[in-house]
């Protein structure tokens, strides 16, 4: 079975965007060498990368022009956007599903493969995390309070209970956290 997890970077308040869309200047802070090479190992391991609709534009319109290691797995990978408004998925290797993300992405997950990251995408990781599909939350913390923006965590989640699997403390004070999910218990 594949593994779905959930990888984003977010600021000590919870926040994984600024105010306006794709304010992510906070990622200055925590970016370096070790999240370059935790990166490369994860697009590596990647099956899918799956986003909803505003998180692919973004990724698309910047991923197509950027250069390097990253940037070749990025656009390699087969993708996964989730949107009933878009009407086709152009960047390269893209697959488009428009109702049922829930049931697609545990089709993809019973088959035999690598792992499915989903980035950003708050609202789709929602549907995600209230159906109980996510094997793994991977969590970089940057050493900054935002003291506003869009929360990666919102109200109307399903109360869940997690496990810290690990913990890897960045040189430029950030930390990666690591999560599995536990049985559901009253909460």
């Amino acid at each position: 079975m594949r593994k779905l997890i959930m990888w984003n970077l977010i600021t000590l308040d919870g926040y994984f965007e600024g105010n306006e869309p794709w304010d992510l200047s906070f990622h200055h802070k925590v970016w370096g060498p070790e999240l370059e090479q935790l990166s490369i190992e994860q697009l590596h391991s990647a099956d899918y990368l799956i986003f909803g609709r505003l998180t692919y534009e973004g990724m698309a319109a910047y991923w197509t022009n950027a250069e390097g290691e990253i940037a070749d797995l990025m656009n390699q990978i087969p993708k996964i956007v989730v949107s009933q408004t878009l009407s086709n998925a152009e960047w390269n290797n893209t697959t488009l599903i428009k109702e049922n993300p829930s049931e697609e992405i545990s089709k993809l997950k019973a088959q035999q493969g690598g792992n499915m990251f989903v980035f950003g995408s708050a609202n789709l990781s929602k549907t995600l995390m209230n159906d109980h599909l996510f094997d793994e939350y991977r969590i970089g913390i940057a050493p900054v309070i935002l003291g506003s923006g869009r929360p990666l965590f919102y109200q109307g989640l399903t109360p869940k209970h997690l496990s810290l699997v690990s913990i890897q403390q960045l040189v430029n004070g950030g930390i990666v956290l690591k999560y599995i999910e536990q049985p559901t218990e009253d909460i």
